[in-house]
């Protein structure tokens, strides 16, 4: 397989599964390799920022800690991959869950422990983990461009992000901070939230609901590509 040399077609998607304005697709493809170094500049920084948690976390569970760093690294090396002609589905797969969760996962909890958050965090640095992981959403909403979300990929990235879950909020197998592997969030777990939640069942509530959002949209486009295939013409 040979790299590709134009940009790969865009099949007529609903806008719910794809949402980004196709000139911001066509300029993100045409310079995916600014894309792929801005995203790997955006894991060194977030394995910086994660350092501390990871110092205090078992080695064996070191790679569910930084999340979102791992995003941007699976992204990374998925539009690499394919502009080097080598197309990997279940990588691909990965980079998208990981950045609809990751990327929504991470304002959302900025949003729900904002007062915390302001009073512990700069305002700048709030602002940048805010606005640069809403952008993490926007690039995972190109990656159909480049895949067609076979269903044993979507599979890798499901047992990946599920296991993630289980580990961040239910069985933590070798203990991290605080007995979790999730980000660290500013408040005691225990801390009383809303309709009855704590704040760790807030957390988990809103990364399992990404979680079966990146699933819901991965494997409905799959089936929109899919009923094209079956309506292109035949050559005769």
């Amino acid at each position: 397989m040979t790299a590709p040399t134009g940009l790969p077609d865009r099949d007529p998607l609903p806008s719910s599964l794809a949402p980004v304005p196709r000139t911001i697709e066509d300029l993100g493809l045409r310079f995916a390799w600014v894309v792929v170094a801005i995203n790997l500049a955006g894991t060194a920084f977030g394995f910086w920022y994660y350092s501390a948690q990871l110092a205090a976390t078992p080695t064996p569970m070191w790679p569910w800690v930084p999340d979102s760093p791992l995003a941007t690294l699976f992204i990374a090396l998925a539009i690499a991959a394919w502009k080097l002609g080598h197309e990997l589905p279940w990588l691909t797969a990965l980079a998208f869950f990981g950045n609809v969760v990751l990327g929504l996962w991470t304002p959302y909890t900025l949003v729900v422990f904002h007062e915390t958050y302001l009073a512990q965090t700069d305002f700048l640095m709030y602002q940048f983990l805010f606005w640069s992981h809403l952008a993490m959403v926007v690039q995972a909403f190109v990656l159909h461009r480049i895949t067609d979300f076979p269903v044993w990929g979507v599979a890798v990235a499901l047992g990946w992000y599920t296991f993630n879950l289980i580990v961040d909020y239910f069985v933590p197998i070798l203990e991290g901070p605080h007995g979790v592997h999730h980000t660290t969030i500013p408040v005691a777990q225990d801390e009383p939230m809303f309709l009855g939640a704590d704040a760790l069942g807030v957390v988990a509530a809103g990364e399992t609901t990404f979680v079966l959002l990146a699933l819901f949209v991965a494997l409905a486009t799959r089936v929109k590509k899919c009923e094209k295939a079956r309506n292109r013409p035949v050559d005769r």
